[in-house]
């Protein structure tokens, strides 16, 4: 039972408590356990996102050819959480998926109607997907996108997180 706590504690970012809760009403089940988890904080997250976001960090990559890079703006409620290693290491990652995958938009609401117009729904799923950030799978691990592990972060912090805005440089692009 230890092992499994200390694993989903790992997987999660929940507290020692929550992970024991979700693995006993899951009987002892991890992927159960897991996606209870993720419903809490999909819970949590909605209560605080209206809360302000006034700290935060900017990060910036820069790729060893030094011909890429990308700089991101993220923001939480409280320097307590910016000055963390937690969120500067998930604000490093973002500038990382941002040289590596070229995202255009943050999300899907940033897209301007004059791109999308034309395609049908399964067109703009895959649009999405390619062009704004919070829909693509995270460059680290293909099995949760973006949007996934701002959530994770943001649960595990118990706070409104949000990814403000992003710009990549690539040598001879515009």
């Amino acid at each position: 039972m230890k092992e499994n706590i200390k694993r989903l504690r790992e997987l999660t970012g929940f507290g020692i408590i929550d992970c024991k809760k979700a693995l006993d009403n899951s009987l002892g089940d991890l992927d159960k356990a897991i996606l209870s988890l993720k419903e809490k904080g999909a819970r949590i997250l909605e209560k605080k996102s209206e809360r302000q976001v006034k700290e935060g960090l900017v990060d910036a990559y820069v790729h060893f050819s030094q011909s890429l890079a990308a700089m991101v703006e993220v923001n939480c409620e409280t320097d307590f959480v910016a000055r963390s290693g937690d969120f500067k290491r998930f604000v490093k990652d973002l500038s990382m998926h941002i040289a590596a995958v070229a995202p255009k938009y943050v999300s899907s609401k940033d897209v301007p109607g004059s791109e999308l117009s034309g395609l049908d729904e399964e067109e703009k799923k895959e649009y999405y997907k390619k062009n704004c950030l919070l829909n693509q799978p995270y460059v680290k691990d293909n099995s949760k996108t973006i949007a996934d592990y701002l959530n994770e972060t943001a649960a595990k912090f118990r706070e409104n997180i949000v990814i403000r805005r992003f710009v990549r440089f690539s040598l001879g692009n515009e």
